[in-house]
């Protein structure tokens, strides 16, 4: 018999009771960790964020479903992600430019016809639900999503009104100063993303 003593406890164990304490707390404490490790959730990658612009994340889901939708081209880009992800980190950089100087609001319409357009893109209906699916979006964020390309139109035509050839030039190097002074952090790895989350 086992007399142990702890502060205002006096415990007595037969010897075959502390063979099996030895015995039964190891295997007792293996189980317990197995019960955890395989009850406990698997670890499931939902998306990847490619980069932060202004606070706003733009995920790898964004990049596929602005390729998807035809809102945003590769152009034959060898690194088609990386093509896209410059494209939706400047339109964020300019969305904030957009927002804080307003410019009209797009009529209804006008975004109607911006629905029309990608809806033209595919084949049938299903297609296109299809694409918005994958992208996990659907109709009434592909439309606010238009609004905002057209207000982003209308802060251009407004602030570059000069010809074309000129225009380009003056918005290529706006945008440079947009892109040097901008709160972005790009985090994208090209080969380290597969084009699914």
């Amino acid at each position: 018999m086992v007399c142990q003593l702890r502060p205002g406890i006096l415990i007595m164990r037969s010897p075959i009771a502390e063979r099996r304490l030895r015995v039964g707390m190891p295997i007792g404490v293996a189980l317990l960790g197995a019960l955890v490790f395989t009850s406990a959730p698997r670890a499931e990658t939902i998306d990847r964020v490619l980069a932060v612009v202004g606070g706003q994340l733009i995920t790898l889901t964004d990049v596929t479903a602005a390729r998807d939708l035809g809102l945003q081209s590769a152009e034959g880009a060898s690194d088609p992600v990386r093509a896209v992800l410059t494209k939706l980190i400047d339109r964020e950089l300019v969305l904030a430019e957009v927002e804080r100087y307003a410019p009209p609001e797009p009529t209804a319409d006008a975004v109607d016809q911006e629905v029309q357009r990608v809806r033209e893109r595919f084949p049938s209906r299903a297609a296109l639900d299809a694409a918005l699916g994958r992208s996990g979006i659907d109709e009434k964020h592909l439309r606010e999503t238009l609004r905002q390309d057209l207000r982003t139109r209308a802060y251009l035509d407004q602030r570059f009104p000069a010809a074309a050839a000129r225009r380009q030039a003056l918005i290529d190097e706006w945008m440079a100063g947009l892109r040097k002074r901008g709160d972005v952090m790009d985090v994208y790895l090209p080969g380290a993303v597969n084009e699914k989350p």
